[in-house]
């Protein structure tokens, strides 16, 4: 339950690393890769993202660079559009996935 380097990876001391990865939604997964990075010793000076789907709102820690900014919207689930609430709920991303 708690993100980690896999596959043998290794941060070198006071490494200065720019974290990537593909989409960013609220961030989370961000700040939780930046944050074991520095437990490892390794310092993030920025992130960076193909899509970022809070267009530049999310604070992952780091400036964030994306190459595709997007304005997602987000919504309580009893605060749903009609049309929205119509539709079976799908959860998104790959949290949970082994």
């Amino acid at each position: 339950g708690e993100f980690q380097l896999r596959r043998g990876f290794e941060i070198p001391p006071r490494a200065r690393i720019l974290m990537a990865e593909d989409i960013v939604t609220t961030g989370l997964s961000s700040r939780e890769c930046i944050a074991c990075i520095g437990a490892l010793g390794g310092a993030v000076v920025a992130a960076s993202c193909l899509i970022d789907r809070s267009d530049g709102k999310v604070d992952v820690g780091v400036p964030l660079f994306a190459l595709v900014g997007l304005e997602v919207p987000a919504y309580e689930a009893d605060k749903l559009p009609p049309e929205l609430a119509a539709l079976p709920a799908i959860k998104p991303g790959s949290r949970g996935l082994i």
